[in-house]
Order: C-alpha cells, then sequence, then structure tokens
C-alpha cells in the first residue's frame, strides 16, 4: 500500500484536504481539534479510482512541531505538498520541499489549496510562484493541481495526479522485516499496541519481535491495518501491531521493531551528507545537531571529512550517545539545534567505518547505494576486509557477500585472502630459510605475525596448494628436511657409535646440535626414550622382540640382565617401553603385552 505523506505551511488546509479525499479526519487529538492545527501525525486512507488503497500521512507544519513531521516522512512513498493560493510560499513551505528534496523523494504532487479564498488572477501568481520555489528541487516539474477541500474544487484532479504518481511506487520486499514506531499506547483488554509503515519484509500473528537496540522481545498478538484484522502483513503496509509482553513505555516513538537478530545497532557511521539550498551560513564540526531516522530523533555530533565548513555535498562521520539500527543506504535529515531548522540530510554509507575513516575510499560505496543487499556486502566486505557474516546481513538488510567464510560467522574479501595468503608464503619461505631442519613454521607464529585469527589462517590454508598445514604447523607445498654436507657426516658417525651395542653413548657424548636431533627423531631415523638418550629403531625393535624371552612379571634387574645393560639404561628404557605400550607395569613387576 503507497504511502502519501503531506507537506507545508502551518494551517494551510493539510488535514482539511485529507478530510476531503478520505472523508477521515487525521486530528486524533482533542488539542489539534480546539487548536484547529495540526500537532502531531494523523493517519487516513481511501481508495482510489485504479483500485489501488493509499494511506495518508498528516504532518504538523508549524515550525515548533517540525520534530514530529520528520518522525512520518521516512515511510513515504509520494510527498502531497501542500500550499495555500490565498498566502503562497512560507517559511515552512521552504522547509518541507528542503525535508523532501534532501530524502530524494521524486514522486510529488503540490495541491494549491483554498482557492475559494482567493481570486483566479492570485491562483495563478501563487502557481507562478510555487513553480520558482520548486525549481532544481525533486518538485520540479510536479503537477501542481489547485483544489478547494469545501467546494470541492480540483479533487477529481488532485486524485487522478496521485493515481498516476502511486503507480510508480515500488514495494522491496529482502524479508528482513522493520517497522519504525511512531505511536505506542494501550487499548483496555488488549494492552499495548504500536503504529508504523511495515518496510522490508513481512510479519504475521504469532511472530517474535525485537525492539531495537535492546529494548525488549515481543510476540505479535495481532495485527490491524485499516481497521481490519489480518493474519499476516506484506511490506509497504501502514499498520498497528498488538503486542504480548511489553509495556506502552518499552516502546517509545524512535524505536525500531525488527524479527531477534536481525539488526546491528551503531553509534557511529560515514554518511553522504547534502546541505540545504536555503543554508545561510556553512555546517561545521562544533554544532549542535539532531539526527532524524525513521521516526526518532537523536543529539548527534558531526565530525566534516573534506574540510572544516560544508556547504553543499560532502562526507562525515555521525556519532549518537545511543546506538541506532542503522543499515547501508538509509536517508536521514539533520536539524542544527542553534538554528533551530533542518540544515542537511543524506544517505548512510557505512554503518560502521573504521577509525582511520580518511584511507576510505567512499566511491565504491556510493556506487552501490540503490544495489542489491549482496552486492552492498560484498562492498563493505571489501573495505571491512573481514566481517561478521551476521553483521554484514544487519548492515545491507540481508545481503550476502561471496567470499571465504570462518566456522560459519565471519567473511573475508577475496582481495584481502588473496594478500594475505602472499604474505603468509613469504613468511613461511623466510622461516624455512633460517630454520632448514624444522618441520615448518608453527601457525601460532604464523597467524599472530599476519595479524588474523587462527581459525582465519586454517580457512586461508585450506583454500590453497602453495601452503601445507600439517598439525600445528605451516611449510610450503613440496618442503622436504634435507641435511647438508656437514650435518650429514656428524648424523653418519653418530649412527655408526650408536649401531656398536645397546649402551649407547648419550646425547651430549654424541655431539649432535639440538636442530639436528629433533630433525632424526621427526624423521623416525632416531627414537628418542630420555632426556639424554637415542636409539635407533632397530635396536628399539630388536629389545621389543627380545621381551617375550622374559618370564610374566620380570622385574628391572631381569630386564638388565637379559640385555646386558646396566640401571643406567634399564629404567629410562622400561620406562619409555610402558609409555608406548610395550610393557604393563604392575607395581615392581612388569609383563609384555
Amino acid at each position: 500500500m503507497p504511502i502519501v505523506g503531506t507537506a507545508g505551511h502551518v494551517d494551510h488546509g493539510k488535514s482539511t484536504l485529507i478530510q476531503a479525499l478520505t472523508g477521515r479526519d487525521p486530528d486524533r487529538l482533542a488539542e489539534e481539534k480546539a487548536r484547529g492545527l495540526t500537532i502531531d501525525l494523523g493517519f487516513a486512507w481511501t481508495d482510489l479510482p485504479s483500485g489501488t488503497t493509499i494511506g495518508f500521512v498528516d504532518v504538523p507544519g508549524h515550525e515548533r512541531f517540525i520534530k514530529n513531521m520528520l518522525a512520518g516522512i521516512d515511510a513515504v512513498n509520494v510527498g502531497l505538498l501542500v500550499v495555500a493560493s490565498d498566502e503562497g510560499w512560507m517559511p515552512q513551505s521552504e522547509e518541507h520541499l528542503a525535508v523532501l528534496d534532501l530524502l530524494e523523494l521524486s514522486r510529488i504532487v503540490i495541491a494549491l489549496t483554498r482557492t475559494s479564498l482567493a481570486d483566479e488572477e492570485t491562483v495563478e501568481l501563487a502557481r507562478a510562484e510555487i513553480e520558482d520555489h520548486v525549481e532544481r528541487t525533486v518538485a520540479a516539474g510536479a503537477p501542481i493541481i489547485a483544489v478547494d477541500s469545501i467546494s470541492g474544487r480540483g479533487i477529481d484532479e488532485l486524485v487522478a495526479a496521485l493515481d498516476q504518481a502511486v503507480a510508480a511506487t515500488d514495494v522491496v520486499d529482502n524479508g528482513r522485516p522493520r517497522m519504525w514506531v511512531d505511536r505506542s499506547f494501550t487499548i483496555a483488554g488488549a494492552g499495548t499496541v504500536v503504529t508504523g509503515t511495515l518496510l522490508d519484509g513481512s510479519l504475521s500473528v504469532g511472530d517474535e519481535v525485537a525492539i531495537v537496540p535492546e529494548l525488549g522481545r515481543a510476540r505479535i498478538r495481532g495485527i490491524q491495518s485499516h481497521e481490519e484484522s489480518h493474519e499476516h502483513l506484506d511490506p509497504g503496509t501502514r499498520t498497528a501491531l498488538n503486542l504480548s509482553g511489553l509495556a506502552t513505555s518499552d516502546v517509545p516513538r524512535g524505536a525500531m521493531l525488527g524479527r531477534p537478530g536481525d539488526w546491528v545497532p551503531t553509534v557511529r557511521s560515514l554518511a553522504a551528507l547534502r546541505t540545504v539550498r536555503s543554508l545561510s551560513a556553512p555546517l561545521q564540526d562544533r554544532g549542535a545537531y539532531h539526527l532524524h531516522v525513521g521516526s526518532g530523533s537523536w543529539p548527534a555530533r558531526l565530525r566534516l571529512l573534506d574540510g572544516p565548513e560544508l556547504a553543499g555535498s560532502g562526507h562525515a562521520i555521525l556519532t549518537t550517545d545511543h546506538p541506532i539500527p542503522l543499515k547501508m543506504g538509509d536517508r536521514f535529515i539533520l536539524r542544527e539545534v542553534g538554528r533551530r531548522s533542518v540544515v542537511a540530510g543524506g544517505r548512510i554509507l557505512e554503518p560502521r567505518p573504521p577509525e582511520r575513516v580518511r584511507s576510505l575510499d567512499v566511491g565504491p560505496l556510493e556506487a552501490v547505494l540503490d544495489a542489491s543487499p549482496d552486492d552492498q556486502a560484498a562492498t563493505l566486505l571489501a573495505g571491512r576486509g573481514t566481517a561478521s557474516v551476521d553483521e554484514l546481513a544487519a548492515h545491507t538488510g540481508g545481503g550476502r557477500a561471496a567470499a571465504a567464510v570462518i566456522g560459519g560467522h565471519m567473511a573475508v574479501d577475496p582481495e584481502v585472502a588473496g594478500a594475505l595468503l602472499e604474505q603468509a608464503v613469504g613468511a613461511v619461505e623466510t622461516y624455512q630459510q633460517a630454520n632448514p631442519l624444522r618441520p615448518g613454521m608453527p601457525k601460532a607464529s604464523l597467524a599472530s605475525g599476519l595479524g588474523i585469527e587462527l581459525e582465519l589462517l586454517n580457512v586461508l590454508l585450506l583454500g590453497t596448494n602453495r601452503l601445507t598445514g600439517a598439525g600445528t604447523s605451516v611449510t610450503t607445498s613440496g618442503f622436504t628436511v634435507e641435511l647438508d654436507a656437514a650435518q650429514t657426516t656428524a648424523w653418519e658417525a653418530a649412527r655408526a657409535r650408536l649401531e656398536s651395542g645397546l649402551a649407547v653413548p648419550t646425547l651430549k657424548e654424541l655431539g649432535l646440535s639440538t636442530e639436528l636431533v629433533y630433525a632424526l627423531v621427526r624423521a623416525g631415523s632416531l627414537l628418542r626414550v630420555s632426556s639424554d638418550l637415542v636409539y635407533l629403531p632397530d635396536q628399539i625393535a630388536a629389545i621389543v622382540s627380545g621381551l617375550t624371552d622374559l618370564p610374566e612379571g620380570f622385574t628391572v634387574a631381569d630386564f638388565r640382565d637379559h640385555f646386558g645393560l646396566t640401571r643406567k639404561y634399564a629404567v629410562p628404557l622400561l620406562e619409555w617401553l610402558d609409555a608406548e605400550g610395550h610393557t604393563i607395569r604392575r607395581g615392581d613387576v612388569r609383563g609384555a603385552r
């Protein structure tokens, strides 16, 4: 259902016009009735001749209530700019048009109201004035329909123009619903009810929803739209949800309702910014601002990235004290507290920018603002390098990037993965050159040197044939430990001495370096029995074979005498045989397995 939002100066006949179009009075507050002006948001709906049902959001025109006006403009598909023919263009006409322009709301119809209070010449002068004011804005070329809500003049023509405008609207359904709450109240016997326009996905009775940020969870007890109950609701629909499990105070205006886990709020974002054309002085960092997104308003700090001042287009970091569930492409309005007016607007480029944001290339981000969520996720990932899969989806409205995924929850940009792999290969090659006898570079050391988690390193190793991860080490593919001439000579001499009998020389007596001993043990050329004794595999095999000649329940002395050894060799050999499972010790005696 397309949503039409009114805009215009106070007392220019917006609410009266909506009543003429729908037969419903959008002013719902007693104070509004008494004062004759709209203070808060009003709602109504009607069926167009084409059969399309449209909803109206009637926003206040008085400058004191501009915050309330902005709360209702986010979900609008078509703008209905209202200008009274007897008064012409006024301050809030300009400010409301600025909002429509900053939000880039291109489908606009202009109603020239209260024509019964002006002669035809005045009406035509007002029309010409409007055409001048909307030039070079989103409203340029929009139809201007002269109407009178009391007599009915021009109402049919206005309805036809609205019908044509809403025919071009598109409803986005990316399966990730969210609804900015613009009203919450209690109905006796029902409990908490919240209203808003459902965006980006559908909801059904019984669904669990989260109130973001971190305001609680609830279940949808009932759904109403246009005073009719529904079991299911599609995106683009104005709705009221009856929630169980939450009080009205738990769901204030500005809260966002969505599925649990779908959204990741942020307090710092990178934005493309554009100032209003009527700006009297450039924006500066030191100003006090309010950020308007969805139906909410938050105090915000501004850090300009293109210079100390901004008048026109640029980029800025927006920081708020409270987290906001933003996604890439979200539109916003910025009001400056000191000026008490709208000064800028724009779109969110990166909901979680790096600390050193000046090094970030904003061009690719701007290029995908209206692209698919998947394309947006890929672009965000390219800038971040690595990111949570769930966070990427939250910051793009459900996007998934084609990338290596670690443990099902972390994504790595392909280019980043390629660069890391090149660094890893270089680091391993350097390590092998410095440590030719070692089995490879320890994985933990390699991951630390690359500045990545061990889990990411394992994913990189799975995707390449240039490196091999064996156990806790990494080598270049095809790497083998090879002894040089001096090491070969030392090893041959040591082997000859070992072969002389089971009463072998100690490691110190053999004179082999520690690195060479470890390399020979890993290669299976030596078996290390204790900290200072090594044997050749054939020697150990002979000992194991000879165990069958010993009686069941043999002692250390039996073992010593049978193999012609001293206790210096018998005890460490038996402890090693126990550990390897060749013998079983029972107190002071042993048996062969």
